[in-house]
């Protein structure tokens, strides 16, 4: 990750080393936070957000069921404002691919009652790169975590809540010391939701099967676009319960999401898939995402948020 050199806080943009919190912040102490990942990506017309009106919604829902007050210093911030806040944010970077949006309760309480506690919102701005590192496009191991994906009764699992991603952090370190580049995470009935920070799509007897919101998944913004671009290129896609038998004998499987993009899978707890390498419908999806983000497909151009 490289750092950007301003972060948007509470309507100004600070010097990245000036963006702070008090350590009392009840979202510091208990997760009371709503984010979302973007990417930003160059096209001949300039830097593009990617669907940036379909994650500021996500946002702007979650912050409805977390009951935050979305007045942040006399201002209220309706999607709109959202919207050209985050652009703001990339526009006062020089080398942005990834943006961080995150309210967050950041007054100083002790106590699990959060309301009347004070609210802030960062946009946070950053050169990623590859999520999964080096090398991902080659293929990543997957491995099963023994940590259950939340579900609803755990939380909002359809909003990216800060706190709820404590399993997905520990499935992550699980995977990592196994050696693996991701862990999957199961969900109460044993069926495949999504991995620490994507979901995940199969392809297994010429059609794309992947968890539906059923199986307590977030729903992807990057994963609805894989949806529909993979049918639009002539697959059937099917939307259900997904077995762990049926991933590990899928022929192609791979995962989507915001910061990874689009990543094969070429081992799932040491069973190879396929014939070990990235498969060729993942690739020809891959191929014509790439074309989309970059501004190459004017069929797509509405998923661009063009921030000059």
């Amino acid at each position: 990750m490289e750092k950007c050199e301003k972060i948007w806080l509470d309507g100004k943009l600070v010097n990245w080393s000036d963006a702070k919190v008090h350590v009392l912040a009840h979202a510091l102490n208990y997760g009371t936070g709503v984010f979302e990942g973007i990417r930003v990506y160059e096209t001949p017309k300039g830097p593009a957000i990617f669907r940036l009106k379909e994650h500021a919604r996500r946002l702007v829902d979650g912050c409805k069921m977390m009951g935050f007050d979305m007045n942040i210093n006399g201002k209220e911030y309706d999607l709109e404002a959202v919207m050209e806040a985050i652009r703001e944010a990339v526009r006062a970077n020089k080398k942005v691919d990834y943006v961080k949006p995150c309210v967050f309760l950041s007054g100083e309480e002790v106590g699990l009652n959060p309301v009347g506690v004070q609210t802030s919102f960062a946009i946070t701005c950053i050169y990623m790169g590859a999520y999964l590192g080096k090398g991902a496009d080659a293929g990543t191991k997957l491995i099963t975590a023994s940590w259950q994906r939340p579900d609803y009764l755990c939380g909002p699992a359809g909003a990216k809540v800060n706190g709820a991603y404590v399993a997905s952090c520990l499935a992550k370190r699980e995977a990592i010391r196994q050696g693996a580049g991701e862990a999957l995470m199961l969900n109460r009935t044993g069926h495949v939701a999504e991995c620490t920070g994507e979901n995940i799509f199969i392809y297994k007897y010429g059609k794309i099967y992947t968890p539906d919101a059923g199986a307590d998944i977030l729903q992807g913004i990057t994963r609805n676009s894989i949806i529909e671009v993979a049918r639009d290129m002539g697959y059937e896609v099917i939307e259900g319960p997904v077995t762990r038998f049926q991933l590990t004998s899928a022929d192609e499987v791979w995962m989507t999401g915001t910061a990874a993009e689009i990543a094969p899978v070429t081992s799932v707890d040491g069973r190879i898939v396929g014939d070990g390498k990235p498969g060729e419908v993942s690739s020809k999806i891959h191929a014509k995402f790439h074309e989309i983000v970059t501004g190459k497909d004017p069929k797509y151009d509405s998923w661009l948020d063009y921030v000059n």
